[in-house]
């Protein structure tokens, strides 16, 4: 109904939002924005369906904001988020938003980071928390944060909470919300207990379908390239010093594989890092953010330390080995191509590969193009830019 809109001034916010709007660089909403935050300002429940890398954070991040009242300190929204490196982004995301509203504290809680850190920061009385299910809960059990002023409550990437066994943790959570005014969800996909969550907790929602085609459809250019061994590092060198790609994500699937990609693109001078299990959660955080905030080129990374990672400017997604699920390629390929700029994802194709490559695109119904050498593949998009 919101389809129309074709810039964040013809929506009715304040002049401080529409500034931040304007600092953080965006001036036309995105599908998801143009259906969501207009319902969310009229107190609606929303159960969205829509991809990543589309913009939701500002899509309710926005509402949130406008309906804070200046001298209320206390809890007004909690978002709560599957991994803490989504929370963490939603909360830098947030604070971003924010930046010129002083008085609005945004807190970002989660598992493997202090419980005196963020008892301190709760302790400020924000009136936005951001947060992983089971340490919001370990606060709600300490008593160090209190629920039942919260109006409204956003369940981002609601599947995946579903999915990692947070269905229990997440109807706890709201039934401690005796104010709770509007209940947001949002999700790549509608399974049967996500949608029981649905029918428990929200009144009447209004159901938003944003699919991946026209303007919000990311724009990848697909290749595969059989290379194994050394050829992969040769390859990789030769992209990665090209002055095209600013950013560049390589998925791995072993913790000892990210380690030897990185230092044997180091050997090569290269400014690269990795991220894997084996490493302290400080250390992973640190790395992120330097990544996130352009202070590093290149991020060697394993499926299960890269959820999460939501970042618009990765120009090169690698998958250095074929992924061992299907559904794998689609999160790793989709971290590229966000916020309507072009991506570039390269699969090496290992000599035993072929039926597993084959497998995997049909699947996921692409048709990726076949390339001799990375040369080949920068001559190609030199052609096309």
């Amino acid at each position: 109904m919101n389809d129309q809109i074709t810039s964040f001034e013809a929506l009715p916010l304040s002049a401080e939002t529409q500034a931040a709007v304007k600092k953080l660089g965006f001036t036309k909403p995105t599908s998801v924005q143009q259906r969501t935050i207009q319902p969310m300002l009229g107190w609606h429940d929303i159960i969205a369906r829509a991809p990543t890398g589309t913009g939701k954070t500002l899509a309710f991040g926005i509402p949130i904001v406008e309906h804070l009242e200046q001298g209320r300190r206390d809890l007004h929204a909690v978002i709560l988020a599957p991994t803490r490196e989504l929370a963490i982004q939603i909360g830098d995301d947030m604070r971003n938003l924010t930046v010129s509203r002083e008085w609005i504290e945004t807190v970002v809680v989660y598992g493997g980071q202090s419980i005196r850190t963020q008892i301190e920061g709760l302790k400020r009385k924000p009136q936005i928390v951001v947060a992983t299910p089971g340490r919001l809960i370990d606060h709600i059990k300490r008593r160090t944060i209190r629920l039942d002023t919260v109006e409204t409550c956003v369940l981002d990437e609601a599947d995946r909470m579903v999915d990692m066994g947070f269905v229990r943790d997440v109807r706890y959570i709201l039934d401690q919300m005796r104010q709770v005014s509007q209940i947001a969800m949002f999700s790549a996909t509608l399974s049967r207990a996500v949608m029981d969550i649905s029918y428990l907790y929200q009144r009447d929602p209004v159901d938003i379908l944003v699919p991946q085609e026209g303007i919000d459809k990311p724009d990848i250019d697909e290749y595969v390239m059989r290379a194994n061994g050394s050829e992969r590092i040769d390859a990789l060198t030769t992209l990665l010093r090209h002055k095209r790609f600013d950013r560049a994500l390589i998925f791995v699937n072993m913790k000892q594989s990210a380690t030897m990609v990185m230092q044997k693109l180091k050997a090569k001078k290269l400014d690269v890092d990795a991220i894997h299990g084996d490493i302290r959660q400080s250390q992973r955080e640190q790395v992120l953010r330097r990544f996130r905030k352009g202070n590093l080129a290149i991020l060697v990374a394993t499926d299960v330390a890269a959820r999460g990672l939501d970042i618009d400017d990765v120009d090169l997604v690698v998958n250095y080995d074929l992924p061992m699920e299907n559904d794998s390629y689609i999160h790793r390929v989709g971290r590229t191509g966000r916020a309507r700029k072009k991506g570039i994802a390269l699969t090496f194709l290992p000599p035993t590969g072929d039926d597993r490559l084959r497998e995997i695109m049909h699947a996921v119904d692409s048709e990726p193009i076949m390339l001799e050498s990375a040369e080949a593949l920068l001559a190609k998009e030199d052609q096309e830019s």
